[in-house]
């Protein structure tokens, strides 16, 4: 019998999570979608206020409308009205404040990583970690760069070493090219496996031709 539960438990809690995080996700942006009406009730005539409180009820109306807003904001600022408009939106933001600090921070790292000319997160390799002899998995995130890479004598990758089963903290790591092993498996991969402390391992992939099968490690 408890052979029998653990198997059905298998089954039903990957769905079950998936459903508690959509859940927690369109709840979070029909809080915030709610807020917005009960905002837009206090600007607008009454005579519309029947019409907001029947669009708060509407289920995964937030979303739709989250998704909307994000395509229609691509497309403007791909012409020049838009980008001139963003363009000042931006400077006004960097020009106030403790506002300036948190907005050009977050403007850099989110143009580094999703930027589709950047190579940031574009590759996962090996790298001995916490000490020698012991390997985990890392992703690059570019090369040292200003007074940092002055002082190191060797070329030098930055890395992200993730931490498990939360990805989303981690270290960052500057080493030698020479001390990290490049792997065939992609970034998405990589995460599934560090994700799930390694026991859903990537299929094998093809060697690439030419490529070495690995990179010689200094002492």
């Amino acid at each position: 019998m408890k052979k029998y539960i653990l198997t059905g438990l298998l089954v039903w809690l990957p769905l079950a999570i998936t459903i508690w995080v959509l859940k927690n996700v369109v709840g979070t942006l029909d809080g915030v979608f709610a807020w917005l009406m009960v905002a837009a009730q206090a600007v607008l005539p009454s005579s519309l206020h029947p019409y907001l409180n029947d669009l708060q009820r509407i289920p995964g109306l937030s979303v739709i409308i989250l998704v909307a807003a994000l395509w229609l904001t691509g497309v403007a600022v791909t012409n020049m009205a838009g980008q001139w408009l963003l363009n000042q939106s931006n400077r006004l933001l960097s020009n106030i404040p403790i506002v300036k600090s948190i907005y050009t921070s977050v403007k850099q790292v989110s143009d580094t990583l999703f930027s589709s000319s950047g190579q940031a997160f574009r590759e996962a390799v090996l790298v001995q970690y916490p000490r020698e002899g012991s390997w985990t998995i890392a992703f690059v995130t570019g090369k040292p760069s200003g007074e940092v890479a002055d002082r190191l004598a060797a070329e030098h990758v930055t890395l992200y070493v993730p931490t498990t089963p939360n990805p989303t903290s981690g270290f960052m790591l500057m080493v030698p090219r020479t001390d990290v092993r490049q792997l065939d498996m992609s970034v998405d991969e990589a995460l599934k496996y560090i994700i799930s402390m390694g026991v859903v391992a990537p299929p094998p992939h093809a060697a690439k031709a030419g490529a070495p099968t690995k990179t010689a490690t200094s002492s």
